[in-house]
């Protein structure tokens, strides 16, 4: 079993930046590809930010592109994500994923594809 624990979460003004870390813990022996993935209120979970395993690798939502940063050190089973410029559009929980068995620069932009999921973290943004 894998168990995601996601922090960094917070209350930030308009512009200001965040830095969120999803740390893995249980089987994490395997190559996997993780994703960044948020849900704000009354809208489905919608997908941020995903990386491959070896780091090569990253896709990002419209959305996002240009302000967030996802980042991942496999030598502590921890992945990022820094978010810059945020806006009260980016207000939302976000929740990482994980997905094992994707050696190599593949990663995934479709929640179906994780098999594994953090409780999330509150990031609010005010005007």
């Amino acid at each position: 079993q894998v168990q995601l624990v996601e922090s960094g979460g917070g209350l930030v003004q308009a512009g200001g930046s965040l830095r969120l870390s999803c740390a893995a813990s249980g089987r994490t022996f395997s190559s996997y590809a993780m994703g960044w993935f948020r849900q704000a209120p009354g809208k489905e979970r919608e997908f941020a930010a995903a990386i491959s395993w070896s780091g090569s690798n990253t896709g990002y939502a419209d959305s996002v592109k240009g302000r967030f940063t996802i980042s991942r050190d496999n030598a502590k089973n921890t992945v990022y994500l820094q978010m810059n410029n945020l806006k009260p559009d980016d207000t939302a929980v976000y929740y990482c994923a994980l997905k094992y068995g994707v050696p190599g620069g593949n990663y995934y932009s479709t929640a179906g594809r994780y098999g594994y999921w953090g409780q999330g973290t509150q990031v609010t943004v005010s005007s």
